[in-house]
């Protein structure tokens, strides 16, 4: 039986296919997993100074509230034995 497409397009089809698996699929491989890995380490670099600002915060507020506690102390002495109802 005569096949409408000759041998030499599958044979081209199959070396073409095999050298897409053989050089271009690793090196596509390694340059999306480049591209995510450096996405990723950008955002922990953001990850982090949002942690640093989150940490100042913490910081300065730990500072009002030790000013604030020393206000209530001066002011009114017993004012941690109080229950709240």
């Amino acid at each position: 039986m005569y096949s409408p497409i000759p041998e030499f397009v599958f044979a081209l089809l199959f070396i073409t296919g095999i050298l897409f698996v053989v050089i271009i699929l690793p090196i596509w491989l390694c340059l999306h997993y480049a591209r995510s890995k450096r996405v990723h380490r950008l955002l922990a670099r953001e990850d982090r100074q949002e942690l640093r600002n989150l940490e100042e915060k913490a910081e300065d507020m730990a500072d009002r509230i030790e000013a604030l506690e020393s206000i209530l102390d001066s002011d009114t002495p017993k004012w941690r034995r109080r229950r709240v109802e």
